[in-house]
């Protein structure tokens, strides 16, 4: 089997899909199955460097862009075949994937279309028969370059897929896995092509049409949901409710998924919020596909020396040593909802101070990009980077900004509770300045930190909320991340002590879908606080006081994560699905 993979994450991990892909292609079980693994996306940045191009220590075969052509003379005709009929570029080549820990490589195969340059003709002609045959009207999205792209990829990459042997037989099916939105246009192309030996496969790793509805609206989480639980009653579809779906770019991509072989649905809210997605998705098969999280055993040593370099930085920031380490690891963007961490710290407060201990919280994430080392320490040196803050390159920038008064104002009112913003990628000391220990690496956040918060309003899965797991971890996760329905699957609905559950999508009273529609700040803020209390009393309830209860963290962290871990979603779901997907030939496709 060549599974041929669909994705802005082709050169590096830049977020889930590039996680996702990294744990399955680094499977026993996935290698058993797949012969060839091919990412196929465009290319992205111009500027790199010819080594760079496909990534760091990539083999490259091909590039008309950089006069490259290892490749076999009939490869390198066609692709120049190719490039000349579509006025584009090919890059083709290989390089390795790493699963998260660095612990495990897979090679695979990369090809880069350079879709910057087109023939406008024959984009016309595609687009007019996405419009005649799956009722995609792409002149009203034009001008969205992240629309754009992926539809003028979809034809020559391909083409350039068939000349690599991708085009379908009996010997060799190959499974096309469109990941989310961008992966869609090259999808269609292939149910057009009607190849019979070729499957394609939405995978959604959210529903993009639910995304801004869930974010931009202000009752957030505790009104889509409880929207969503009356739609799937009424047999009403987002649009009946929602009319603006139709106004973002990615919705009709989406809703064409229905013209695909198969689904692949992250988690259980996934499949709820795809059968609103329109009416013929009830019919649909939509297969359960969970992601993995990383799962490495550690003693209880090792926990205390990662924790302790963690105490360690958070005592030169401010002074105290704290007893308590809790961390989010994420990109700060609002469907985190860091402020609800913020509301659980505030309710520990009064506790801490009770017992005479203090917390640590800090948020890993950019959204600026990796600042320079020299920056860093020159913003710690002039104003105190991480623990204060200012607007604009190279600290606060990129949508950041809106954290600025958050963080800055918990601090001024909480004594033993701090928050700490620390918006860099990497956690070394070469990266986070002088007061962050010598030794000090990414494993110790992960491993050191006593609680992982990842109380998100919008999370079809979850990988980061849930990684500190086998490093004995409590994880807050809320009932509407992907990964609680994947905890619940394992533990039979039990629950463990490492995962402590949010719920902000309760209602006092049952309420009709205007009703539902019209929560607002006010009533969320009421939840939130009555949630985010309880949350702190659990949290200081069961924290780990002992070496022995410590180690029981670690020990049901441990079994738990293994249950989830990459090698068992690939056996238990994937690879199914996969052949399910497979098996659908006496299944009849129609575009229509």
């Amino acid at each position: 089997m060549i599974v041929v993979h669909v994705t802005h994450e082709t050169v590096e991990k830049i977020g889930g899909i590039g996680a996702v892909i990294g744990g399955l292609v680094t499977t026993k079980a996935y290698n058993d199955a797949v012969g060839r693994t091919i990412l196929v996306g465009p290319l992205l940045q111009t500027d790199r460097t010819v080594e760079n191009r496909l990534g760091v220590g990539a083999e490259m075969l091909y590039s008309s862009i950089d006069g490259i052509k290892d490749c076999d003379d009939t490869l390198a005709r066609r692709f120049r075949a190719i490039e000349s009929s579509y006025d584009v570029s090919i890059i083709y080549g290989r390089r390795n994937i790493e699963e998260t820990y660095g612990q495990v490589q897979a090679n695979v195969e990369v090809l880069l279309v350079d879709v910057f340059h087109f023939n406008k003709d024959r984009l016309n002609l595609f687009k007019g028969e996405l419009f005649k045959k799956f009722n995609i009207a792409s002149k009203k999205f034009e001008q969205v370059w992240e629309y754009e792209e992926y539809v003028r990829l979809a034809e020559p990459a391909f083409e350039a897929l068939v000349a690599l042997g991708c085009g379908g037989s009996a010997a060799e099916p190959v499974v096309y896995l469109a990941h989310e939105y961008m992966g869609m246009p090259l999808a269609l192309k292939v149910v057009l092509d009607g190849t019979s030996n070729t499957r394609t496969v939405f995978y959604a790793h959210e529903v993009a049409s639910v995304r801004p509805l869930v974010e931009l609206h202000e009752g957030h989480d505790l009104m889509f949901y409880n929207v969503l639980e009356k739609l799937a009653e009424n047999g009403q579809v987002l649009e009946d409710v929602f009319p603006e779906v139709n106004d973002n770019y990615k919705h009709p991509l989406v809703r064409a998924a229905r013209y695909l072989d198969h689904i692949f649905a992250v988690g259980d809210y996934i499949c709820k919020e795809l059968r609103v997605l329109d009416r013929h998705f009830t019919y649909l098969p939509i297969d359960l596909v969970y992601n993995g999280i990383p799962a490495r055993r550690i003693d209880l040593k090792t926990k205390r020396i990662n924790k302790g370099r963690m105490a360690s930085y958070a005592e030169s920031l401010f002074g105290d040593r704290p007893d308590w380490i809790l961390t989010h690891v994420a990109r700060p963007v609002i469907s985190k909802a860091v402020w609800r961490d913020l509301g659980v710290l505030h309710e520990m407060e009064p506790l801490l101070k009770k017992r005479g201990e203090r917390a640590a919280y800090f948020m890993l994430g950019s959204l600026g990009g990796q600042r320079r080392g020299q920056d860093i320490r020159q913003m710690e040196r002039v104003y105190g980077w991480p623990v204060h803050h200012e607007q604009g390159y190279p600290d606060l920038s990129g949508g950041e900004e809106v954290l600025l008064d958050l963080f800055e104002n918990f601090n001024r009112d909480h004594e033993y509770a701090r928050v700490v913003l620390v918006n860099q990628f990497g956690w070394s000391r070469e990266l986070c300045g002088r007061r962050m220990p010598e030794d000090m690496t990414f494993v110790d956040i992960r491993q050191g930190t006593d609680v992982e918060f990842g109380m998100s309003i919008y999370e079809p899965f979850g990988i980061s909320q849930l990684e500190p797991l086998s490093f004995g971890a409590i994880c807050v996760p809320t009932n509407v991340c992907g990964c609680m329905g994947f905890v619940r699957a394992v533990t039979g609905g039990g629950g463990v002590p490492n995962v402590l559950e949010a719920d902000f999508t309760r209602l006092a009273q049952a309420v009709s879908i205007e009703q539902a529609k019209q929560i607002g700040t006010q009533q969320r803020n009421q939840a939130e606080a009555v949630e985010t209390a309880r949350i702190a009393n659990e949290l200081m309830k069961h924290l780990p006081r002992t070496d022995k209860q410590m180690q029981q963290f670690i020990d049901t962290g441990w079994e738990l994560a293994r249950q989830m871990s990459w090698e068992q979603v690939v056996n238990q779901f994937v690879m199914p699905a996969l052949q399910r997907t497979s098996d659908l030939s006496h299944l009849e496709k129609s575009p229509t």
